[in-house]
């Protein structure tokens, strides 16, 4: 992963709608009448319904799926007691964490008040809106009063993450390296360097799944706790030992377990050369760990270690389990997280490591094969899987233990609902990167002046996405990139006017003229084309030296398509290409076509829009269910346009049955199933879900597309090529850095597609 500057984050923050969270309404809002059942009158009946029966709040109101991320700033991350204020970017990317990971809504609240007393008395006011509370960044020992307090005074989970959410994950990757290493629980010599609210958490939930009291030594900033001290709180004293020991360098020795929750560096290799066979070294400390990655495996081959860090194997980390633990809470709503809750979760990690590794988990972190071992204790983070394991349990673990108010009855179907929970989000771009990071190709950004196109080649470099190469003047991208602190190590840049490029502007002007020698070309007019950026970054493509190109934050697009079309060519047996946008709604995943190229399409064009749309359609794994859009539906208006629409819908039912395609029609019954069934009940559709919409003409596509996304409504992922006989991808002029990268991705997945065609038609060529 690349640097991130201060820069980067603070305009990740501000940028568009300030802040990571926002509300939005759930209900149809359009009419008089549904603000009347949304407010007054309609709102009084669910209102004196819950008075009679608080339970009933679980129904009528968002609290079964609403969170509270509360935090008094106190210990926030590594950052300290930075106050309540300063503490609710973090508060608010704990709230994204929530809904991206479990589907759970969260309010964050930053409580002004350090006095343990009156922010639980804050926090007891307040729950009746929740239907669970995550505190957060709460310094110890106030943290383990409040939260005692809670649990014990109010009705609904109250986790403090900071505590729990280290144990459970640190206790799932221990059970795992024990077995590894063939070691007992309940044997093991065990050491904790820290004492705070993590460890003092770690160290308990370790006793509950076996560990011996008498086995564990803990260390705080002031040495080994031990009997003879005097300082010691409620806490610290339950792991007092006896021993006759100080330090920590003394406690490591002949141990078999070593947790960190403390500072970088303290704990040195002699220190671990002093430990027992097969040391379990979990050094938790961020971002800096207590020992590092390469001095613990120099320091001891036969070691099992674990940090916080992603950048290495078996990372601790805490999004593992809070968003599913809270999941599986919630539906059924569980009066507390309980002991046994903690453990199933525990155990559901651990057991999900032991599991053979889904393709996409391996191709997301560029890992040829995950297999549990030594450097793999734990899931990773993107594991999809966490969802529909980790939740049931901590909910079968609620009924069983009897804090459940409400019963799973049917866990199958429950499975099936948490993985509907998930589909409004971008697991296919999410998808799109996974594959790409298999398969990283050469990907040119031809107009590299542009700061995005820059920003875009360092994020797709990071992202390990694809190889980017630069077109253009080093000094002057040197410059660009210096003064908006683009970091170009690693990526190549070709300036193609340069002297040592004459060779290949001589052999890429001789294969142009050659192919379009009957259109007229010369070879010194190709020649003199070499000096242009798209013509020789896409001869480049065209001659195998790299795999993709992405352009238009500058070219006008109708320029870049006829540069494509000279240079790489539309694919056999077609006439034209055409672009679609894939908008991700809270409706779901829907395809746009043609949304860039074709202005005022004839039926022909149009034909190829329908087939190419298809085809890429199928390409991104969703089974195409087409309307072809007019404002008049089947036939009502015999001229212009629909005329048009009609004769395009009858060549395709006629000369490709197989697509599933039907109009003309308003996007109206195209959208509403029940609608276009009972109107329309002879459609080639009925019962069926579109999800594919070709527009008319460019105007209504580019306007639809673009309205969408300045609403809010969707997020978009193109323009994306369709019918080229290369990945040449072709930009708009505003496109964000984000844009582009997605686009690459697009392009890398085009290219690998593209590499496989080749082989096919070499295939049938012998």
């Amino acid at each position: 992963m690349s640097k991130i500057t201060k820069e980067d984050a603070l305009k990740y923050h501000s940028q568009g709608k300030p802040g990571k969270i926002e509300v939005v309404p759930t209900k149809p809002y359009s009419s008089q009448r549904d603000l009347s059942l949304a407010y007054s009158p309609g709102v009084a009946d669910p209102c004196l319904e819950i008075e009679k029966n608080s339970d009933l709040a679980y129904e009528y109101t968002a609290k079964g799926n609403l969170v509270a991320v509360i935090s008094n700033g106190t210990a926030v991350l590594g950052l300290g007691n930075i106050g309540a204020i300063a503490g609710k970017p973090v508060m608010e990317g704990k709230g994204l964490l929530f809904k991206i990971f479990a589907g759970i809504d969260v309010f964050d609240i930053e409580v002004n008040e350090t006095d343990p007393e009156k922010f639980i008395q804050v926090v007891k006011a307040i729950s009746p809106t929740f239907g669970g509370i995550n505190l957060e960044d709460i310094k110890a020992p106030e943290c383990f009063e409040i939260e005692d307090r809670l649990k014990e005074e109010l009705d609904i989970p109250i986790m403090h993450d900071d505590q729990h959410g280290t144990a459970i994950i640190s206790a799932a990757g221990l059970l795992n390296a024990l077995e590894i290493t063939g070691k007992k629980i309940s044997e093991v010599k065990i050491v904790v360097n820290g004492a705070g609210a993590s460890a003092n958490s770690c160290t308990q939930l370790y006793v509950l799944l076996g560990a011996k009291v008498e086995n564990i030594v803990m260390v705080d900033s002031k040495g080994v706790i031990n009997k003879k001290r005097t300082d010691l709180n409620e806490r610290k004293k339950l792991f007092a030992t006896s021993r006759e020991i100080m330090t920590l360098s003394e406690a490591v020795v002949g141990a078999d377990v070593f947790l960190g929750l403390s500072v970088a560096g303290v704990l040195s290799k002699e220190m671990v050369q002093t430990m027992n066979d097969n040391p379990i070294v979990f050094a938790l400390a961020n971002p800096n760990p207590e020992i590092s990655y390469d001095d613990a495996i120099s320091a001891r081959p036969d070691i099992i270690f674990a940090t916080g860090r992603s950048d290495h194997p078996n990372q601790i980390n805490n999004v593992l389990g809070f968003p599913y633990i809270f999941r599986g809470a919630l539906d059924v709503r569980a009066k507390c997280i309980n002991e046994a809750m903690k453990v199933a979760a525990v155990q559901a990690i651990a057991d999900l490591a032991k599991k053979a590794v889904p393709d996409v988990v391996n191709a997301a972190y560029n890992i040829k094969r995950l297999s549990f071992g030594k450097d793999y204790l734990i899931p990773k983070p993107l594991d999809p899987r966490l969802l529909t394991t980790v939740a049931p349990a901590v909910a079968k673990a609620a009924m069983e233990s009897g804090v459940a108010r409400k019963k799973i009855k049917d866990f199958d179907a429950y499975d099936l609902r948490l993985r509907e929970l998930m589909g409004s989000d971008n697991k296919m771009l999410r998808r799109f990167y996974e594959i790409a990071r298999q398969h990283p190709k050469r990907v040119v950004f031809s107009e590299s002046n542009h700061i995005n196109m820059l920003k875009a080649a360092e994020a797709a470099l990071a992202e390990k996405i694809c190889y980017p190469v630069l077109l253009g003047n080093e000094e002057k991208i040197a410059n660009i990139a210096a003064e908006n602190h683009i970091d170009l190590t690693g990526i190549e840049i070709v300036n193609l006017r340069h002297d040592r490029e004459e060779e290949r502007r001589i052999k890429y002007a001789r294969l142009l003229a050659t192919k379009r020698g009957r259109e007229g070309m010369t070879f010194e007019e190709a020649y003199e084309k070499m000096y242009e950026r798209n013509y020789f970054g896409m001869m480049m493509v065209e001659t195998g030296e790299a795999d993709a190109l992405i352009t238009g934050v500058y070219s006008r697009y109708t320029d870049s398509v006829n540069v494509a079309k000279e240079v790489v060519g539309i694919r056999s047996g077609l006439n034209h290409i055409g672009a679609m946008h894939i908008m991700n709604t809270k409706k779901g995943v829907f395809f746009l076509a043609d949304t860039l190229f074709n202005r005022h399409p004839s039926t022909e064009t149009l034909i190829d829009v329908a087939k190419l749309t298809y085809n890429t359609v199928k390409f991104f794994n969703h089974e195409p269910v087409m309307a072809m859009l007019s404002y008049s539906n089947f036939g009502s208006v015999q001229s212009g346009s629909p005329a048009s629409i009609h004769e395009v819908v009858e060549t395709l039912h006629t000369k490709y049955p197989e697509i599933c395609v039907d109009g003309e029609m308003q996007v109206t019954f195209a959208l509403n199933q029940k609608l276009r069934d009972d109107k329309y009940p002879f459609s080639k559709l009925k019962g069926k879900k579109v999800n594919t919409l070709i527009f008319p003409n460019l105007s209504s596509a580019n306007t639809t597309y673009k309205m969408l996304i300045e609403m809010g409504l969707a997020d978009t992922i193109g323009p994306i090529q369709m019918g080229l006989n290369k990945p040449i991808h072709i930009v708009d002029v505003e496109s964000s850095v984000r844009d582009i990268v997605n686009i690459t991705a697009v392009a890398v997945l085009d290219a690998i597609v593209n590499d496989q065609r080749e082989w096919n038609e070499k295939v049938q060529e012998l």
